[in-house]
Formats: structure tokens, C-alpha cells, sequence
């Protein structure tokens, strides 16, 4: 009987805060009801991008699912997120901060998850200046150029020995060197060692504080070697880590944890984007012979009698830069953008959204949707061709590295790579 009592009031009381959930939300977007205590979870299921973007072609651009007992409000069109990432971004500029975060070293340092705020807007403004301002960038060219050297010299003995390559690896090796010479002038991975096999097999998205804390160790030994360098006066390299270290010295407020944390940052998200890219593109054009035909007449025109192609070469290929465009709303490294949070209540299209609502842009949902792309599913690099989409944030139908005050600011130093 006492098991019989208790078990009517376990079902009474999750009634009563359904109820109080139900009454809560009329003024939200609406949105599937889903289930007690679990709320929409098993409608979600493991491709969340997926499920999300079917769910909105039935509750509307903008709408709201409850993953457990938290609510959270989903825009699904361009209109819904230049709203969030645009209109209203200051609204929306908090962060949900999850316990899996706050148990990596220094994640408060971390742009992305950084709360928006004077420090933030300083460490922009260095990367704005000191980083990826393109004359910086034009200066590390040589650099970036080595690990492209280095990478053909692999790829021409592997077919002289005819052995295959692993296109996957291939690309992570390339893209982590870039970004490393970049960062130190310095190689930190073997295409024949397993200096970072770790790190590979690892998965960035699967074993993120694998990866985290293997750059953090690299980047901290780098930060240390180069500060003990200009105490001896050793000449400089010229590269991003003496760039920030000059930062740190002009901006009283920086310091060295975060020059490690930003280099970090740096190395994490510039391999993910340019590895994944890479890969996609290789494996869109093997799918795609024409179209691998017409890149390859537009790559030989322009090299001409040089025999190579040059960095400062790749922004003139019109079609290639259409390919890789293409490549990146098919296959968003990030389809769901990293989740904002209100800071204030936000009235949105006659609906409210209370402080504190974790919100989500689905990219992939509005890359894929046939209002805003014909053949959405279909790889035609043609599009982009005499076309004013790019990769800034403005254009709200094409967004790889998001948009407003929390936009992938690396951006101009991935699309070189």
C-alpha cells in the first residue's frame, strides 16, 4: 500500500510540473510537448542537426524542445538567426558552460566560452591585430608554405613506393603543421611517427580533452623555450607566438595563460576545420569527376610555367574557392552552432524568451534548406560562382563559422589554409 501511496505521488508531482511547464511556455516558440522528467530526448536522438530540422519543418523556424529539464529554443532559418546572432546578440551572448567544460585547465580563458566582456573584446581586438590582420598573415606565408612542401614530398614518395595514402590522416597531419609553423615555426607531428597519433585516433569531437591537454603540454613547452629565448636575446622568429608575447607586453591585462590558452585555441580549432575540410573536398571531387576535371584546367591555367601553386594563387581560382564554399554548407564541421544562453529576458517575433534559455542555431538545417538553395542535397559548386556569399557572417543562409560578437574569429587565417 505505502509502495502503491508513493508511487501516485512520484505520478501526481511529475503531472503537476509538467502542467507547470506546459503554462511556463506559452509565451515560447512552440515546439513538440515530449514526455515527462525526459522531454523531447528520444525525439532528438543521436543526429540532433537532423532531428532538429524536421522537427522545425513542423513547428516553424523558431521553436522549442526540452532536453530533460532544461529548455531549449532552436533557430532554424536565416531570418531566426540573424535575429539571434545579429539583432539581438548582445542578448544572446551568454554561454552555457557544461561540467565537461569547467573540468579543462584554464576553459575560462577560452574564447569561446569566455563570458563577453572587456576581456574578451581585448583578446579579439589582439587577434584582430597582432594575429589575423592580413598582413601578418601575408608575412607567415613561408611558414604555412613548408608544411604544404613537406606534404608533397610524402604524397610523391608514397606513390613512388606505391603504397596508399590515408587521405584522412593526410589532411590532419598537413593541417596541424600549418597551423603549428604558423603558431611556433615548427613541425609538431610526423607523417611516418606517432608523435600525434594519439591525438588523431582520439577524435576531436570524441575525446576533446585528449586533444585539449596533448596542445596544451605542446603549447606550454613552446611559451616556456621562447620566453627563455629573449632573455638570452635569441633572435626572433617572427611568428604568432612573438606576436601575442609582444601582446602580452603592450596589454597589461593579458598574461601567459592566456597567450598558452589562445595558441591552443588556435592549433585546436584551425586542425579540426582545415582537416575536415580537406577531406570533404578530396572526397566530393573523387565523387564528382567533372567537376574535379574543371578545378584541375582552372589550377593548371593558372600555374602555368610555375610548376606549383602558390597560397596567394588560391583566392584567384574562382572555381576552386566555389568548391570549397560548397564543400563547407554540405559539410559544416560545426552543424549545430556552439550554444548561446540569454543574458536579459528577449522578446523575439511576439514570442519570449526567458534569461537564461540556452538557444542553438542549426547551420545545417538552414544550409540544407530548399527555400534558400535549390537541390539542397546536391553538390554544385556552380551557386557560388558570381555569387556575394562569403564567409563573414553577413549572409545568414551560409554560415561555417557562425556570425555576430561570437564568430569563429580564426576565420581569415583558415581560409588560407
Amino acid at each position: 500500500m505505502e509502495f502503491l501511496n508513493l508511487f501516485q505521488f512520484i505520478l501526481l508531482f511529475s503531472a503537476l510540473v509538467f502542467g507547470l511547464r506546459l503554462f511556463r511556455r506559452r509565451k515560447l516558440p512552440p515546439g513538440p510537448i515530449g514526455l515527462p522528467l525526459v522531454g523531447n530526448l528520444f525525439e532528438i536522438g543521436t543526429k540532433p542537426h537532423q532531428s532538429l530540422a524536421n522537427l522545425a519543418k513542423k513547428y516553424g523556424p523558431l521553436m522549442t524542445v526540452r532536453l530533460g529539464s532544461k529548455t531549449l529554443v532552436v533557430a532554424s532559418s536565416p531570418e531566426m538567426a540573424q535575429q539571434v546572432l545579429q539583432k539581438h546578440d548582445e542578448a544572446f551572448s551568454g554561454r552555457v558552460i557544461s561540467d565537461t567544460i569547467t573540468k579543462v585547465q584554464n576553459y575560462d580563458l577560452n574564447l569561446v566560452w569566455m563570458p563577453a566582456g572587456d576581456q574578451s573584446r581585448l583578446i579579439r581586438r589582439a587577434l584582430s591585430t597582432f594575429l589575423l590582420h592580413p598582413k601578418k598573415l601575408d608575412t607567415l606565408v613561408g611558414l604555412r608554405h613548408k608544411a604544404m612542401q613537406e606534404m608533397v614530398q610524402h604524397v610523391t614518395k608514397m606513390s613512388e613506393t606505391g603504397e596508399a595514402v590515408d587521405i584522412g590522416k593526410l589532411a590532419f597531419i598537413t593541417a596541424l603543421n600549418q597551423m603549428a609553423n604558423t603558431c611556433f615555426s615548427m613541425n609538431v607531428a610526423d607523417y611516418n611517427s606517432g608523435e600525434a597519433q594519439g591525438f588523431l585516433n582520439a577524435g576531436l569531437k570524441r575525446r576533446a580533452k585528449v586533444a585539449y591537454n596533448w596542445l596544451n603540454s605542446v603549447s606550454n613547452e613552446f611559451v616556456t623555450k621562447r620566453l627563455q629565448h629573449r632573455k638570452l636575446k635569441i633572435a626572433r622568429h617572427g611568428d604568432m607566438l612573438d606576436s601575442l608575447l609582444d601582446c602580452v607586453q603592450e596589454e597589461p591585462e593579458l598574461n601567459y595563460e592566456c597567450v598558452k590558452v589562445l595558441l591552443v585555441e588556435l592549433l585546436l580549432g584551425g586542425t579540426e576545420t582545415s582537416s575536415i575540410t580537406t577531406e570533404w573536398v578530396m572526397t566530393e571531387l573523387i565523387l564528382n569527376p567533372n567537376i574535379m576535371a574543371t578545378v584541375h584546367e582552372e589550377i593548371k591555367k593558372k600555374v602555368g610555367d610555375k610548376g606549383r601553386i602558390e597560397e596567394s594563387d588560391v583566392l584567384e581560382l574562382p572555381y576552386l574557392q566555389a568548391v570549397i564554399k560548397e564543400t563547407m554548407r554540405l559539410h559544416l564541421t560545426v552543424p549545430l552552432l556552439v550554444p548561446h544562453k540569454t543574458e536579459t529576458e528577449v522578446e523575439l517575433k511576439g514570442y519570449v524568451i526567458p534569461k537564461n534559455t540556452q538557444t542553438i542555431v542549426n547551420a545545417w538545417a538552414i544550409a540544407r534548406d530548399s527555400k534558400y538553395w535549390e537541390e539542397p542535397t546536391v553538390f554544385k559548386p556552380d551557386r557560388f560562382l558570381n555569387s556575394k556569399l562569403d564567409f563573414k557572417g553577413q549572409h545568414f543562409s551560409f554560415l561555417p563559422f557562425g556570425s555576430g560578437r561570437r564568430m569563429c574569429r580564426e576565420f581569415p587565417l583558415l581560409i588560407g589554409l
